[in-house]
């Protein structure tokens, strides 16, 4: 028993839904394409589920945030991948996969044939028992990946409002979640090993700000410990959490954010692995060439940065995705990659952006006691990344334009006084210029430059040389 397919998308999550649309947008054929996934519903926008899924008033819910939504263009329903042909296969799991001669087995003994497939398996929570702790299964303990994850969550949080929630880990997971049982009335404490919040992006001066803004609506912090060990009642219900530095915090519900792993077990041993994911050239391609990947499991090469890196991002999720279906059907038309880094978060009345790569030395900017605030990291002398609080549309953009062409910085002190202004000026004058003169016409230095005058002709004449040299070899050099 079996069926083949040109295309096949082993994966339900962002990537796949946006790998679809891409894949209709060019021309696939009805019957070509088909998508496997453990879900039982349709790809959707993952973020919505630890941001709007979790309040308690207008929540989202399904179909609102099918793909590709996120992006501001069609929703994709069951109906949309019916009307064009494309085959879900939905809470099916892929039990073994074979590159070699190209099928997939599913847990219900169905091989799937494919001339082309794209993995799009994401990534799962890392669990407590991983770590030597116990306690996962218990009713009142929560992760946050999938839809039922989200359901589960907000039924536990609403049967113990007003009660004490602890959230075990600092990152994305944590403090959206920790956003979230907030406003539904609950008492919320985070717990994490790092010294500040988001230790992967946050520098501590940008933690220390949200930090204290998520005290301000009354989440606490303990920091630089872990949980070791659950207490529970009669019923198997966690009802205190025990941490390493001997402190008990009393739990009516945890929610746990450690980390994620990439789901690469089908293809280890078949395809390269790098980074903890499947590698990728700047097509998306596998080792194996009739393989791609795409969204959280790909190790791909980020040619601003120099590097090949595996990045955990809905933006990446989704560019990568229509990357590799252009690679497939327009090999000759479709370069590489190049992709700028993009992270975001939204929390209470608080949207961040960043864009480029936390590396090297950090140029604080902005009021730190208002709402307007950033950074930029400056790596061996050029702008390599922007993070902005709190930006207009506008001063996002530039941002994200600004780290793309990486000017020059010299004088980190003029760059602090300009803070965004910077980006703007470095977006308009790409605009009128392009992006080389940008760069050239943009550098902050902390050296004056003086025109010196004489009367001599011949003085005049060779001053003139050497400037003209001289701003030669600068454009060389920029």
């Amino acid at each position: 028993m079996g069926r083949a397919f040109v295309y096949v998308i082993v994966g339900g999550g962002v990537s796949a839904g946006y790998a679809a649309h891409e894949f209709v947008k060019r021309g696939v054929s009805i019957g070509e394409l088909c998508i496997i996934s453990e879900e039982p519903v349709a790809p959707y926008e993952r973020p919505a589920l630890s941001k709007g899924y979790l309040l308690p008033e207008a929540p989202a819910r399904l179909p609102s945030f099918h793909c590709c939504v996120g992006s501001n263009e069609e929703r994709l329903t069951p109906k949309w991948y019916k009307e064009h042909g494309i085959e879900l296969i939905l809470g099916t799991r892929v039990k073994s996969a074979d590159v070699r001669r190209k099928t997939l087995l599913t847990a219900t003994g169905e091989t799937i044939s494919y001339k082309y497939l794209i993995v799009a398996t994401g990534a799962r929570p890392l669990k407590l028992e991983e770590f030597g702790v116990n306690g996962s299964d218990a009713a009142n303990v929560c992760y946050l990946r999938d839809l039922s994850d989200a359901d589960r969550l907000v039924d536990v949080m609403q049967s113990c409002s007003g009660g004490d929630a602890v959230v075990i880990g600092g990152g994305y997971i944590g403090m959206e979640c920790a956003a979230s049982l907030v406003i539904n009335k609950l008492n919320a404490t985070m717990v994490f090993p790092e010294a500040h919040c988001m230790g992967r992006l946050f520098t501590t001066k940008i933690a220390s700000y949200y930090e204290e803004f998520y005290k301000s609506k009354g989440v606490k912090f303990i920091k630089g410990t872990v949980l070791t060990s659950f207490d529970f009642n009669s019923d198997g219900k966690v009802t205190a959490v025990n941490l390493k530095d001997g402190s008990k915090l009393s739990a009516d519900m945890v929610v746990i954010g450690i980390g994620i792993r990439p789901n690469t077990s089908l293809f280890e041993g078949q395809l390269t692995m790098e980074k903890g994911g499947i590698k990728v050239n700047g097509k998306m391609q596998s080792s194996n060439t009739s393989v791609y990947a795409i969204g959280d499991v790909a190790s791909f090469p980020v040619k601003i940065i120099g590097e090949t890196r595996r990045l955990e991002h809905v933006d990446s999720a989704r560019k990568s995705a229509r990357h590799a279906v252009a690679a497939i059907m327009e090999p000759e038309k479709t370069g590489e990659f190049d992709y700028l880094p993009f992270f975001y978060s939204r929390v209470f009345t608080l949207s961040w952006q960043f864009y480029g790569d936390n590396a090297g030395e950090v140029v604080h900017f902005g009021d730190f006691s208002g709402n307007t605030f950033g950074a930029y990291w400056i790596n061996k002398g050029y702008l390599v990344g922007s993070f902005l609080e709190g930006g207009t549309k506008e001063q996002y953009e530039a941002i994200a334009r600004a780290t793309r062409l990486k000017p020059m910085i010299e004088d980190l002190g003029e760059l602090e006084r300009q803070g965004v202004g910077f980006a703007l000026s470095v977006s308009q004058k790409a605009s009128v210029s392009g992006p080389t003169d940008v760069v050239d016409s943009c550098v902050i230095s902390d050296k004056p430059m003086f025109v010196w005058h004489a009367t001599a002709g011949v003085i005049v004449a060779a001053s003139i040389a050497a400037f003209a040299y001289w701003y030669g070899t600068r454009r060389r050099r920029w």
